[in-house]
């Protein structure tokens, strides 16, 4: 009976239209939380109201659906996007109202938007490589850091004196170097120094070409590596196995052998 009411419950997990469901109670979700930023009417907070119950009640029979399909229960909350939508459900089911976690539980059903990425395989890949692909960014996030510091050390004996306000000192000269590494109006910046110090374009135009150029290639490139690793990791998964090609070719013989008997 169980069998049978898991396999049920797994064919129904990935029913594309189940699928399709899912994203689209999701859509609703943020549209529902969107709507109350806005000062509403008392039909539409009704509305809000009952379409917040149902949110969390069907995710909450999604979660139990995904659950009770799983083949191991206990790897199930061993993977990070099903703790997540775990905590998601739970902290829902807290009452909004005459509570002292109504903050909490509000904050909480915005994150419920997040959990499309959990439903979308391919935005999986992509924050699963984000994340794999932190502790080599960290070491061009030093790099870069080094490259401000300097930067900024010398942008700060150097023009204190002609704009106290963005070179005063190296922490100021460091947010006044993030400002010209986004390209936010730093031609007045560089125009206000080159009048004192005419060569000081080359002091902007190395920087700018150390952080913006090489520094962000280098970020796009890791992530670019690591996102291939991730969709090769996918395809892999999807394959079937030595062992599974070989059950099957079992089971086939059993069939074929069964009709050559009758």
């Amino acid at each position: 009976m169980y069998d049978a009411v898991k396999i049920k419950l797994n064919n129904l997990k990935n029913n594309k239209i189940f699928e399709l469901l899912v994203v689209a109670v999701i859509i609703i979700s943020a549209l529902e939380i969107g709507a109350k930023t806005f000062d509403l009417p008392y039909s539409a907070i009704s509305i809000t109201t009952v379409l917040d119950v149902f949110i969390t009640i069907f995710f909450l029979f999604e979660l139990t659906i995904r659950f009770v399909a799983d083949e191991d229960k206990k790897a199930f909350f061993r993977k990070g996007w099903n703790i997540f939508d775990t905590l998601v459900v739970v902290v829902s089911l807290i009452p909004i109202d005459n509570s002292e976690m109504a903050l909490l539980a509000r904050l909480v059903r915005v994150f419920r938007v997040l959990r499309m990425v959990s439903v979308v395989p391919e935005l999986r890949i992509l924050i699963n490589s984000l994340v794999k692909a932190l502790p080599q960014l960290g070491y061009v996030v030093l790099l870069m850091f080094i490259i401000f510091y300097i930067y900024a050390a010398v942008g700060s004996f150097l023009f204190s004196e002609i704009n106290p306000f963005l070179w005063e000192d190296i922490a100021i000269s460091m947010l006044t170097l993030f400002r010209v590494m986004t390209f936010e109006d730093w031609t007045d910046i560089q125009y206000e120094t080159m009048e004192v110090y005419p060569m000081s374009w080359i002091y902007y135009m190395s920087f700018i070409f150390f952080t913006a150029f090489a520094f962000l290639n280098m970020v796009i490139g890791i992530v670019v590596n690591v996102m291939e690793e991730e969709h090769q990791a996918a395809r892999a998964d999807k394959q079937p196995s030595l062992s599974e090609l070989q059950q099957e070719l079992k089971e086939i013989k059993a069939v074929l052998s069964e009709l050559q008997k009758k």
